[in-house]
């Protein structure tokens, strides 16, 4: 087996003091006011038609600390500050290349709680992590051990809205190794009553986690909205009640999600998906919370970096590839295929589907087609591209 040194980020839970809970809220803080600052003064000088990069938001910083004003950016490590500016910079890079939108202000009730140290901000030694500006280690459950050898890059600590904290740790990880090619594919279609379907005739139940919890949610929701607006101890402790369900939810959604992509993994050596606009279905109001619960574009993430990993390969067919109205065995395709058709016949051969597992073969086949002849899948934004395999067209040759 072939070592793939890949960097992970393995996250544990963590109990700071009251003392490091303070001084990690403080960091926190600090963070988002220079996270916004710089974006205030790259926005302001973009309507000047100036350009400013990292290296002058540095300077930015520097003159900030000396202000009366924000001179409490002093009380905390520089080095989360620093890496504030250096991901401002990674946002207006990928807003230059048309991958993302303009940058948005970070807000202190929505936005994410964190920060990030480098190598010389922080120290691990005899299982112990103690970041800059703390006299003790931070009390870390260590779930699993990190790879022998390994020595973290980064150090993320961050709270949720549940009020949980956790700390991320960023290493090579050479435990991960490529996995002996095997001449098994598979396709596979998402859909909500089952949440995946796949072309060997297999049916994964769809757990609908949100749907098991949603009366506990509904309750939680009901006594958040019976508190006062504002920043009231009472209503404080009713949105951790509701941020806690939803936690809950999503843990248990991305733990089952990790282990069926692992699996597929591992017993497949080509995957074929569907390329779902998912931010375009949820749009539906009638299937939106259905969508979401389902976490498809989740479990597309997941097996993309767990094959990348492990050696295998996924491709992505067209989402306007006729999968579902396409007969797996004669290849006629049906006029019309409403939603509440989970069983046909095609007219040309005869032949009875179930919906999903005669979509799942399609993707199948057309994928295998994509992966031994080179075609694509029309232009994706995602990995792969390429021409769409339905629509091949002889190249035009150079005179």
């Amino acid at each position: 087996m072939k070592t793939t040194h890949v960097k992970r980020a393995l996250k544990y839970r963590c109990y700071p003091t009251d003392a490091q809970a303070a001084e990690l809220s403080r960091t926190f803080g600090c963070v988002r006011k220079v996270y916004n600052l710089a974006l205030a003064a790259r926005t302001e000088a973009w309507t000047r038609q100036e350009r400013v990069n990292y290296h002058q938001t540095s300077a930015m910083l520097t003159a900030w600390k000396k202000t009366e004003e924000f001179a409490y950016l002093n009380e905390v490590s520089s080095v989360p500050l620093q890496q504030a500016l250096r991901h401002l910079q990674g946002a207006f890079t990928n807003f230059f290349d048309k991958r993302a939108k303009y940058p948005r202000f970070k807000s202190r009730k929505r936005s994410r709680k964190s920060a990030e140290y480098t190598t010389s901000a922080f120290r691990l030694r005899d299982g112990g992590l103690t970041l800059a500006k703390m006299a003790e280690p931070l009390g870390i459950v260590w779930s699993r051990p990190l790879p022998e050898g390994a020595s973290p890059s980064t150090v993320t600590v961050s709270q949720d809205a549940a009020g949980r904290w956790y700390v991320s740790l960023l290493v090579e990880d050479p435990t991960i190794q490529r996995l002996p090619a095997v001449d098994t594919a598979v396709g596979i279609d998402v859909g909500l009553d089952h949440l995946l379907t796949l072309s060997t005739g297999e049916k994964i139940t769809n757990p609908r986690h949100e749907r098991a919890d949603r009366v506990r949610l509904a309750k939680a929701q009901r006594q958040l909205a019976r508190k006062a607006e504002g920043e009231g101890a009472n209503r404080a402790k009713a949105r951790r009640k509701v941020a806690r369900v939803y936690a809950r939810i999503a843990d248990r959604r991305r733990d089952h999600l990790h282990k069926l992509t692992t699996r597929l993994v591992r017993e497949n050596q080509t995957l074929v998906i569907e390329d779902l606009a998912v931010r375009n279905m949820v749009r539906n109001h009638s299937l939106a919370r259905a969508i979401s619960d389902a976490g498809w574009s989740e479990f597309r993430s997941m097996l993309e970096y767990k094959a990348a990993w492990y050696g295998r390969e996924v491709i992505a067919v067209d989402r306007f590839f006729p999968s579902s109205k396409l007969c797996s065995v004669c290849g006629a395709v049906r006029s019309g295929m409403p939603l509440h058709v989970r069983v046909w016949t095609c007219g040309g051969c005869g032949a009875t589907h179930d919906r999903d597992v005669n979509a799942a073969r399609n993707l199948l086949a057309v994928g295998l087609t994509v992966s031994v002849c080179g075609a694509g899948v029309r232009p994706q934004r995602r990995t792969p591209g390429g021409r769409s395999a339905t629509k091949q067209k002889t190249p035009r040759r150079e005179p």
